[in-house]
This record gives structure tokens, C-alpha cells and sequence, in this order.
């Protein structure tokens, strides 16, 4: 007989470690955010959401991930923290629950000569070990295939103590390295229009040079008159062939020149190393209109543009040399690297195969390792860094993203949403910034800040599911479903440009006419040749006015009011009013704070620790000497107008004793761009990737130009904003303007006259015209993928 015995099951009691599963934010001031306090879950898919200056990447990327990778800084020494970046603690009074953070931005990649895809991913150097094990004939190690590496020579005497005694010996070595020669691995070769270096029927001292920074009432004129190798009240056309060469190629030597000991080059040797040695888009307006007009570009005759000498080009692995695989498209180069059959190399065929997939898994298979990293854009250079972490094996990482769907076309949106998923099914939490509505539509959490933007953001308006912020009320909410309907009232061409025989990169000798007077959508998937189409077939100038993805660049003394030339009209204003000089109303001149130098704050330099920045005590912040805020202009000092909105200087310098019509023109150019919340003196480091894209559109609509060229407008702009900017491109029409805008956006397609769409694929599967028509017939037709997603856009 048995007695059955019952007892009380209790589940386990959790373990102290699994309680940790989510990040806390407390009290989060850093920019514009206002105490903002949002617990976010792990190992979920958050997705950040509001208007373009709201606070998102302030909390996400200020706060979030700035204070994870500055206490994962602090486990190294401090001689190891003396040579990394220096990031101070965001100002936040609690952050709990942080784990490792991989932040992958939308930063361009090395704007340097040397940086391509190859070089930037890892991927030229497994090729560079392939072909030094496999290629025919044996050349030499690895960087006898690096475009980075001279091969150099030499030989001498060299002495050295050995047991007591200094013993010489005759000692030689020899580098072996795959630099071209003649261009030095920059694949490209410069010529100099000499009239546009100077005027040769006058003489140094009549201002002869017309190079930038180079007056002769500086100190460069200085050096000229006091080197001795040239005659400055001379006609340059008057030189003799040894002064003219020494006027332009002269090497460097040393001199004295009023008893100071200087060097002195010939012109096109300095250029070279002070001007061309940047990358372009970070020169200034005045230094690239020099550049396009004085110097001429080409491939270099010698490496074909290849950067390598012909030894690197003349090894081979089955007839490919390492030149002809870089010049490859990444999905084919895949390809010919998984056909390599090499048991003695497996395992770095297998890297390198897995690299090349990851990239045709990412959509960048059009791609070549031999393309310039400075080329790409900013969603392409976003989706290369995404490459090393696709294979890893990290579990519990933070992955922040800054809107991973800039720059694709819908058809690859989904692409990037599935890698995303992927990222959060692996055990990581994935916090994503985004305007995307197929993004936000899959993120397990969304947070949306608000309401508005500037110093009228900063707050949580909304945390939750997506069905909750549909009806949530909330400016993300109201215009989630928004679909712009097709335009149905197409205005009617004033002529056409054409383009006859294109080629440029993938694009397959594309004749189109482009009509004018109206709004043009080219549209396309990444890769079909939009950019090469437009950009690289428009001919220049012509009234052709050129909007790219180029960042802005700046420091923290750059703001609004001096990147868009506002300022210029202003100081003139208050010396004008006051009789004094403009340059005292210029923080970075004459009128600047003595002690900070006109920053407003005093820097403390900690070495390895972040530095500290407090207020100047002399001006207070406000970065001028007191005697220049006596100074006013309609009841204003300079200080304060630097401290207002555009909205508000827009009715300052409208109307009264501060009327000053060249600055409300640009401050109405600014409020039509939706920037009415920006304050003149914001620092451009604290503005967000979507402000700074319609500030640069709003300096360029100064220009004077019958075609404006725009590369993605809608990149950075919420779904309310974009709204507002299609009103914008609709005025630029109605004003004479013609108007052609790359675009991946539906609702800018469905808006626009006429759309010219490229593809059907990308890389050597682009580059041809798939449609020509209304955007009508192209949803209609559905007859590319561009069609399909239109399509799909204006039904639901």
C-alpha cells in the first residue's frame, strides 16, 4: 500500500543577474533635452522618433551611448586613455543597465586620398596576403601590393657598440612596395592652368598671384621680395626660364628673410601639399572654386588610376592581377574568391569570402574596393561599417544606429530591416534613430520626442507600440499614415537638357532630355546611376545650381549666422548705427573677449581625462568685450541678436531703426526650410544631420541659377517635415526655377512632374533608363521597382 504525498510546487526564485534587463535614464540635460527620464528595454528593437532637432541623437548618442563608451575607456590605463579620445560624462544625474555600445553613424569615411572600401573594410589586406601566397610570379610579402608602401632602397655604414667596443659595418636594405611611382598611390595626376596661378603681364608686386592666401601684403609677399630668386617689380611674362622655375617648382630651401629664418617653395609644390593633399569637400567655397578652376585632374598615365606599379599589377592568381579584383564589383569579386580552390590558404579565403558576402547581404554589392571611402554617401558609408559586426559573435551589445535607411531605395528598406531583427535575435538591444514608417513599424518600443524641435523639444512625448503611437496624438503619430497623393495637375515644360552618350561609372551611354521648368524625381535603387547620371552628365555652371550630400563642416565657433553670411550684413548694420567698425561685432575678431578669445568659455585640457569647459567670467558667455554690448541696434546689442530665433530676427531686421534688407533675406531663406527655431549663434556641432542638410539648402538658395540639382533633400526631415519642404520645391518651380531632385522618397515621386528612373538593378545591372513619364503612369505601369513601391505607397 503506498501513500501518495503532495507537496507545494514554488517556481525558482529569479536569479539576482536577470533582474538587470533594462537601461534607466534619469534627469538627461545634454543639449536640448529637458530632464528627460525613459527606461528602455534589452535585447529589443527601440526605435527613436520626432522632428528633425527634437532631441533624439542628443539622448541616444549624447547620452546613451557617449557615457558606455567613456566608462568602457576608463577600464584601460591611463597611458592607454592619453591616446584615445577624450569624452567628458553627459550631464545626467542616473544611467543604469548600460551595456558596450557599437555605434555605427552616418560620419563619412576618411576624407584622405589614400582611403578606398578595400582599405576601409579590411578587405585589401586579405588580398594583398592572397596574392603574396598565390600569385604568379612571387613578387615579394604582402606590401609589395599595398598602394601605401614605396619600394625604397639604400645602403651605408652604420656603428653600434658590441661588447664594449663601437663596431662599423656596411649594412644595405630594399623595401619592396605596390606605390606607383609617379602619382605616389593616389591613382590620379594634376596639371596647372598657369593663368590661373597668375596674371603674367604684371608683376609680383601689382599683384600678379591670384592664388588664395597668397597677397603680397602678407607675410608670403614678404618672402618673395627678400628670398633673392626672383626680380618682384618684374612682368612675369618678362622671366627667364630659371625664374619662372624657380617662382614655380623651386624644392624647398631655407632662407632669411628679415632676419627670420623661413622656407621657401615654388608655388605648385605648395599647393600640392596645403591644398590638394584635403579632401575636397572639406576646403573652403573660395579654396574649391580655386581648385576647379586652376587644376585639372586625370587618371595617372603610368597605373592607369590603378595606384600600383606595374610589379604589384603584374602578379596574377588565374589571369587576375590584384588590380583587376579590386576594379571588380564586390558581388562578382565574391564570386571569382569563392571559386579559388587553395587548401594551403582556406582559411583566408573563407574570411575573405565571408567579407565580400556580407557585402552583397547589406545591398553595397555595386560596389568596388578600389572606390574613394570619401565617394561614398552617407547611408552607403553607414552600411560598410555595419559589415564587421554582421558575423559577429558578441551577444548583450548595445548597437545605436543613426537612420541605417538614409539613402535606400524602399526595395532595400526591407533588406535593412531584416538585418536589424537579426541583430536584436541574437541576444542584443538595437536602439535605432529613425523617420523610416517601415522601420518604426517593426521596432518592439518606440520613443518619441518632442513636440517640436529646438527649445521646443527635448521632452518624451510618447513611449510604447506602434498601434499606441497611432493614436497617441503626437506630431509622429498624426502624420504616420500621411501618403501624398498623386499630383494631378502637372505643369507643362518650358524646354529640355539633354544628355547625350552618358558613361560616367556604371551608367550605359544614357541619352535622356530632362525637362525644365518643372519638378524631375530620378529615382533608382542605391547604385543605378542616379548620381552619376545628374551630377556627373549636367554640365557645370550654365545656371546649374549643385545641392550634394556633402556634410557641413564646422567648428564650434561656426553657427548659422556666419555659415550662411548673415552676419556680414549685420556687423555692417551696428557699425553703421553706432560709427565704429564691423569687425568689433565679430566674436573672432576685434571685438572678442580678450580672456576666451571670443568662445565664451575657458577650456581646461585634463590629458587623458575630458576636459572641462566653464563660462568666461569676463564676458559671461556672451564671447564679446563689454564696451561692444554698449553698442546697439533697434534696442538690441550684438549678443542678443545672436540669442534669437530666426523667427524673431526675421521680424527684427523686417521693419524700424533695424531694418536690414540683406539679412531678412537669408533669415526668410532660413524659415522657409523649416530652421525658424535655430538661433543665430548655435554652434554647428550641435546641430542634427537633418538641420544641417536644410541649412545648406538654404544658403544655396541665394545662388543664381535657372536649375537647381538636390541630392536627397527628404535625408534627416520627419514625415511632417517633409510636407513643408515639398511646399519649398513647389515655390522654387513657380519662381522660373527648374528643379531635378534625387530622391528615394514616394511622397517626393508622387509630388513630382515627371520622374526618369534608372536601374533596373545596381552596378553593371543599373545604369540605364528604365522609365520616362508622369508618376501616374509609372504606378500604373508597375513595370519596375520603383513602379511596384509607388504603387504599393499610394494605395494604402
Amino acid at each position: 500500500m503506498s501513500r501518495a504525498t503532495s507537496t507545494d510546487a514554488h517556481p525558482p526564485a529569479p536569479h539576482a543577474a536577470d533582474s538587470h534587463d533594462l537601461i534607466r535614464v534619469h534627469g538627461a540635460r545634454v543639449n536640448n533635452l529637458k530632464d528627460v527620464d525613459v527606461t528602455l528595454p534589452k535585447r529589443r528593437l527601440t526605435v527613436f522618433t520626432g522632428v528633425s532637432g527634437s532631441g533624439k541623437s542628443s539622448l541616444v548618442f549624447g547620452t546613451i551611448a557617449a557615457e558606455s563608451q567613456r566608462m568602457i575607456n576608463e577600464t584601460y590605463s591611463a597611458f592607454v586613455q592619453g591616446f584615445m579620445p577624450t569624452l567628458a560624462r553627459p550631464d545626467v544625474d542616473v544611467l543604469e543597465g548600460l551595456t558596450t555600445a557599437i555605434i555605427v553613424d552616418q560620419q563619412r569615411m576618411g576624407g584622405d586620398a589614400r582611403s578606398t572600401v578595400g582599405t576601409a573594410t579590411d578587405a585589401n589586406a586579405m588580398l594583398r596576403i592572397l596574392f603574396s601566397r598565390l600569385g604568379e610570379p612571387r613578387i615579394g610579402s604582402p606590401q609589395a601590393f599595398s598602394f601605401n608602401v614605396a619600394s625604397i632602397s639604400g645602403s651605408g655604414a652604420v656603428a653600434f657598440e658590441r661588447s664594449g667596443k663601437t663596431v662599423r659595418e656596411h649594412r644595405s636594405f630594399s623595401v619592396t612596395g605596390g606605390m606607383c611611382p609617379r602619382c605616389e598611390g593616389t591613382g590620379t595626376t594634376n596639371d596647372f592652368d598657369l593663368t590661373a596661378l597668375y596674371d603674367d603681364t604684371l608683376s609680383l608686386n601689382q599683384g600678379a598671384l591670384t592664388v588664395p592666401g597668397h597677397s603680397m601684403d602678407g607675410w608670403y609677399g614678404r618672402i618673395f621680395r627678400g628670398c633673392g630668386f626672383l626680380d618682384p617689380d618684374k612682368p612675369i611674362r618678362d622671366y627667364t626660364p630659371a625664374e619662372l622655375h624657380d617662382l614655380l617648382h623651386k624644392e624647398p630651401t631655407k632662407i632669411k628673410v628679415e632676419g627670420v629664418n623661413v622656407t621657401y617653395e615654388g608655388l605648385i609644390p605648395k599647393i600640392q601639399k596645403s591644398v590638394l593633399s584635403k579632401d575636397r569637400a572639406s576646403m573652403q567655397p573660395h579654396i574649391r572654386a580655386f581648385v576647379d578652376r586652376a587644376v585639372t585632374t586625370t587618371p595617372c598615365p603610368d597605373c592607369g588610376g590603378t595606384r600600383l606599379s606595374d610589379t604589384a599589377r603584374s602578379s596574377k592568381i588565374n589571369g587576375i592581377s590584384i588590380a583587376d579584383a579590386c576594379a571588380m564589383q564586390i558581388s562578382d569579386l565574391a564570386a571569382w574568391v569563392r571559386a579559388l580552390d587553395e587548401p594551403s590558404v582556406a582559411p583566408l579565403l573563407k574570411a575573405l569570402g565571408d567579407t565580400l558576402d556580407s557585402f552583397v547581404e547589406i545591398g553595397l554589392g555595386y560596389l568596388s574596393l578600389d572606390r574613394p571611402s570619401g565617394t561614398l554617401s552617407g547611408g552607403e558609408a553607414q552600411r560598410t561599417k555595419m559589415i564587421r559586426h554582421l558575423g559577429s559573435s558578441l551577444t548583450d551589445v548595445t548597437y545605436v544606429f543613426d537612420e541605417p535607411t538614409m539613402g535606400l531605395h524602399p526595395h532595400d528598406v526591407q533588406r535593412m530591416n531584416d538585418l536589424l531583427l537579426r541583430l536584436r535575435d541574437k541576444g542584443n538591444t538595437v536602439l535605432v534613430v529613425e523617420h523610416e514608417p517601415e522601420t518604426i513599424a517593426i521596432a518592439d518600443h518606440i520613443v518619441d520626442l518632442g513636440p517640436a524641435a529646438g527649445t521646443a523639444g527635448g521632452t518624451i512625448c510618447f513611449q510604447g507600440t506602434l498601434d499606441e503611437l497611432r493614436t497617441s496624438g503626437t506630431l509622429t503619430g498624426r502624420h504616420y499614415d500621411d501618403r501624398t497623393p498623386l499630383k494631378t495637375d502637372l505643369r507643362t515644360p518650358t524646354g529640355t537638357l539633354q544628355i547625350r552618350g552618358a558613361n560616367a561609372h556604371n551608367l550605359h551611354d544614357v541619352d535622356v532630355d530632362i525637362p525644365l521648368g518643372v519638378l524631375v524625381a530620378v529615382t533608382g535603387v542605391a547604385g543605378s546611376g542616379k548620381s552619376s547620371l545628374i551630377h556627373g552628365s549636367i554640365p557645370k555652371g550654365a545656371g546649374v545650381v549643385s545641392i550634394d550630400q556633402t556634410p557641413i563642416r564646422g567648428s564650434r565657433r561656426s553657427n548659422p549666422a556666419t555659415y550662411t553670411g548673415l552676419l556680414d550684413p549685420i556687423r555692417k548694420a551696428f557699425a553703421k548705427a553706432n560709427g565704429v567698425k564691423p569687425g568689433l561685432f565679430s566674436a573672432n575678431s576685434e571685438g572678442a573677449c580678450p580672456n576666451c578669445n571670443g568662445a565664451g568659455v575657458i577650456y581646461t585640457d585634463l590629458a587623458m581625462m575630458a576636459g572641462v569647459a566653464v563660462p568666461c567670467e569676463e564676458c559671461e558667455g556672451k564671447r564679446f568685450q563689454a564696451h561692444v554690448l554698449d553698442y546697439t541696434l533697434g534696442g538690441k546689442n550684438i549678443s542678443d541678436v545672436l540669442t534669437m530665433p530666426v523667427e524673431e530676427a526675421e521680424q527684427f531686421f523686417a521693419a524700424g531703426d533695424a531694418r536690414t534688407p540683406a539679412a531678412h533675406r537669408i533669415l526668410c531663406r532660413l524659415a522657409d526650410v523649416g530652421l525658424g527655431y535655430l538661433t543665430l549663434g548655435q554652434p554647428l556641432t550641435t546641430l542634427s544631420g537633418g538641420e544641417r542638410q536644410r541649412l545648406k539648402l538654404a544658403t544655396h538658395m541665394a545662388e543664381d541659377g535657372g536649375v537647381y540639382v538636390l541630392d536627397e533633400p527628404t535625408a534627416g526631415l520627419h514625415l511632417a517635415d517633409v510636407e513643408h519642404l515639398l511646399g519649398l520645391l513647389d515655390r522654387l518651380v513657380d519662381a522660373g526655377k527648374s528643379v531635378i531632385v534625387i530622391e528615394h522618397h514616394q511622397a517626393v515621386m508622387a509630388h513630382a512632374d515627371w520622374i526618369i528612373d534608372l536601374g533596373p538593378g545596381a552596378g553593371h545591372d543599373g545604369g540605364r533608363i528604365v522609365f520616362e513619364g508622369t508618376p501616374a503612369d509609372l504606378a500604373a505601369a508597375r513595370s519596375t521597382l520603383t513602379g511596384e513601391h509607388l504603387a504599393a505607397y499610394i494605395a494604402t
